[in-house]
């Protein structure tokens, strides 16, 4: 992959990770357009690795609260209600994990195709115009429960369909279940940490165990444009989720799809 397709497909990747407009139908363009040759398994991990440190950074102080209320268990409020969260997200991660380990070599061999992509970006579109629609007003929402967390995480399998998009799909779930748009965004972006960590390790040891010749600068410059580029992304989206709403981004996935189904006729 030439240098300067690396670090274009990085910012897309860093730019479509966390707004629910799925990456895989960015992705994807490049290629069916341009020619470009797949990015290969190193620079998913590199990228995966970028979008990863930076969910983490801009969520840093939840991060360090759930982490010092399980290493030091404390009876007081506070700490029960981080441990109770760190429950949450694992029983929102497992439905991805068992969907994945099950269902991903179908998902790669059949349903990597442009038609998919295309309706699956439409399709889980017109779904996050009915939850924004539905969605309660900030500060009447409810409060986040074992049944709204399975719920999403259920939702968040749904994502392993190229063209769903994962915050989108689980943003979609929680606002439909009664979340505030803040807190199903907050929910579905911590919920993120532990799948993009688990897929990017995966991604490692293949890579570990193949014989790829790996360009280090190149990724390491790869990982970084994402990051950046995921860090700023998640900063806009929870800066302008309540002024602006949801549909912004659903007239951009009905455009996307529109682009992709003429591509796929063309």
């Amino acid at each position: 992959m030439e240098p300067i397709h690396a670090l274009i497909l990085a910012f897309v990747q860093g730019l479509t990770e966390f707004f629910p407009i799925s990456s895989s139908a960015h992705l994807v363009i490049p290629s069916l357009v341009f020619g470009w040759p797949d990015q290969g398994l190193a620079f998913d991990v590199a990228v995966h690795v970028g979008t990863l440190l930076a969910v983490m950074l801009f969520y840093r102080r939840d991060l360090q609260q759930m982490l010092l209320a399980c290493l030091q268990p404390s009876a007081s409020g506070d700490a029960v209600e981080q441990r109770r969260l760190v429950f949450l997200l694992f029983v929102g991660t497992l439905p991805a994990v068992i969907f994945g380990f099950f269902g991903a070599d179908f998902i790669e061999a059949e349903l990597r195709s442009l038609p998919v992509i295309a309706s699956s970006t439409l399709g889980f579109g017109l779904l996050l115009a009915l939850a924004d629609r539905r969605a309660v007003p900030a500060g009447e929402g409810l409060k986040l429960s074992l049944m709204i967390a399975l719920w999403v995480g259920l939702a968040q399998a749904c994502a392993l369909i190229p063209g769903a998009s994962r915050s989108g799909v689980t943003i979609t779930a929680a606002l439909l279940l009664g979340l505030s748009r803040h807190d199903a965004a907050r929910f579905s972006f911590l919920l993120s940490i532990p799948v993009i960590a688990g897929a990017g390790l995966l991604k490692s040891i293949d890579l570990l165990q193949s014989d790829l010749m790996v360009d280090w600068g190149l990724l390491a410059t790869a990982a970084l444009v994402a990051g950046i580029t995921a860090y700023a992304c998640i900063s806009l989206f929870i800066r302008l989720l309540e002024q602006l709403g949801l549909m912004p981004f659903v007239y951009y996935r009905i455009v996307l799809a529109l682009i992709l189904y003429y591509l796929w006729l063309a």
